[in-house]
């Protein structure tokens, strides 16, 4: 955020940014539930170019047993991008920028579970990154929402995310990847909009008050969007409602 300046125009003179959208269009959102047999829970989502399958099992015994709580479940959760998700090849093994997002999407999904009834166990969500755009945790952390939710984990709420941020001095919804990159703030927040509680908040850049809260408040308006496709993709799932949009 806020790197070297780039060529192209993030925004226009119309307020038509460098992807076709308005400053208040999300990216086409796209989830489906259910796609892997093995997992007890999956999903896969195409926001924008970002494509991630999300994979939840559980709860299951804790192995090594001494991370194990005797009062309630436990949640892990692993966000791996694979080699050819990105531009230039990345190395198979996990960058501590991946452990930091894993931990982030662990913290920011622990509020809507209902793990109490399950002690001594764990619920593992993976994360597989197959193609990065900008906003891939928020990405990441709607996916594994719906695939908890397909593997019949008790939850409070399901958790969507989606990030504003500032190009050009102006706030937008659902920051791209050439905006993340040449523009000025980025801001990704996740959000149980049943209960308005944001379990995720993050700033990349800096933001005037008044800035600071149209963000926030636009960004949950694109959480409570996503949490439409959200809701879609499990009803899809267990009641076939048609196509998923």
């Amino acid at each position: 955020m806020g790197g070297k300046e780039s060529d192209v125009v993030l925004l226009d003179e119309k307020g038509i940014r460098c992807d076709g959208r308005t400053v208040n269009q999300t990216r086409k959102v796209t989830i489906k539930a259910g796609v892997l047999k093995n997992a007890d829970g999956s999903a896969y989502i195409e926001f924008g170019d970002n494509k991630i399958i999300a994979g939840v099992f559980g709860p299951r015994d804790v192995h090594p047993k001494h991370l194990a709580n005797t009062d309630t479940g436990i949640i892990r959760c692993r966000y791996h991008m694979s080699p050819f998700s990105v531009t230039e090849r990345k190395h198979p093994a996990p960058s501590r920028r991946e452990i930091e997002i894993g931990k982030v999407l662990k913290e920011a999904l622990k509020p809507a579970l209902i793990l109490d009834k399950f002690p001594r166990t764990v619920v593992d969500v993976f994360l597989e990154v197959l193609q990065a755009d900008g906003g891939s945790r928020c990405a990441a952390l709607a996916a594994a929402s719906v695939a908890l939710a397909d593997a019949g984990i008790p939850m409070r709420d399901m958790v969507s995310a989606c990030a504003a941020g500032k190009v050009a001095d102006t706030i937008i919804l659902d920051v791209n990847n050439e905006e993340d990159q040449a523009g000025q703030a980025d801001m990704p927040v996740g959000y149980m909009p049943n209960l308005e509680k944001v379990t995720l908040f993050q700033l990349d850049g800096v933001l005037t008050p008044d800035e600071y809260k149209k963000c926030l408040e636009t960004a949950i308006i694109g959480c409570k969007q996503v949490y439409e496709i959200q809701k879609k993709a499990i009803k899809d799932k267990f009641f076939g409602d048609g196509e998923n949009q």
